[in-house]
């Protein structure tokens, strides 16, 4: 597992997720002006090496110098998450080398487990502000695109807390004070959300249920995001298509005896 360190933007390595305290991020990624990668961040930190006169000097304590590398999300997380206490984060887009396949697949079938074990999770919703009460019927909190995606329902399910926090990192709530809004908006019962009741606790269709009005950029994804929730490891094929959702359904079929799938 690679994590990111807050205060130096430097990588680090662990071999297991028990090993070290961090925050990890949750959010929908910018498929229009794009995430900053893994490689993105080792060739800046090569630039800066080579031309140290051309980081920018912050003099903010909050943001060291060296997190000036960063895109605004993954600065703005690391320095939220050090200023909280937090020495290590995590966040998909730069702390996965997805030009490997072995290490995608890796981390696709690791990731149900990263999020169970950090410390705490930051939900960005960039699509919502802090000036409106979460609660409110047509809240944007509600209507956040968050909420619609799938990979952040085993991000909403697997940590123990989830902080939500608006475009401008401001706090809006976590997933226990608002468990009761959570619930109305994706059908997952609190007693799950706050870790009251286990998933293996919860019927086949009914987790499918939770997933059926999310969506995934690729194909496949549909079937990745959820293998967390149903507990079974599968290898990833991008390019296999809705072949991949009939390999997680073998696989449910033959780790967990609820029937309940064929109804589903």
């Amino acid at each position: 597992m690679r994590l990111l360190d807050t205060s130096t933007a430097r990588f680090c390595h662990i071999d297991n997720a028990k090993q070290a305290v961090y925050a990890i991020l949750s959010h929908v990624w910018d498929h229009i002006d794009g995430e900053q990668s893994l490689q993105d961040i080792l060739e800046i930190h090569e630039y800066t090496q080579r031309n140290p006169r051309d980081i920018v000097t912050e003099t903010d304590e909050a943001c060291p110098a060296a997190l000036t590398i960063l895109s605004a999300k993954i600065r703005d997380c690391c320095v939220f998450a050090r200023v909280n206490g937090y020495r290590y984060a995590w966040v998909d887009t730069c702390c996965i080398d997805r030009t490997s396949s072995a290490e995608l697949s890796e981390a696709i079938n690791s990731m149900y487990e990263w999020y169970s074990q950090a410390a705490i999770c930051y939900a960005f919703l960039e699509d919502v502000d802090d000036s409106e009460n979460p609660r409110a019927v047509n809240s944007r909190f509600r209507r956040s695109k968050w909420f619609r995606r799938g990979w952040t329902l085993q991000e909403l399910i697997a940590p123990a807390e989830v902080l939500f926090l608006s475009r401008d990192w401001q706090i809006l709530g976590t997933k226990d004070t608002l468990a009761d809004v959570i619930e109305e908006i994706t059908g997952i019962d609190r007693e799950v959300l706050t870790h009251r009741q286990s998933l293996d606790a919860v019927s086949v269709a009914r987790r499918m249920s939770w997933a059926a009005r999310r969506e995934t950029t690729r194909e496949e994804d549909e079937a990745y995001s959820l293998m967390g929730i149903f507990g079974v490891h599968m290898p990833t094929i991008y390019g296999e298509g809705r072949k991949a959702f009939v390999r997680l359904q073998r696989e449910i079929l033959e780790h967990c005896p609820d029937q309940s799938i064929f109804a589903w």
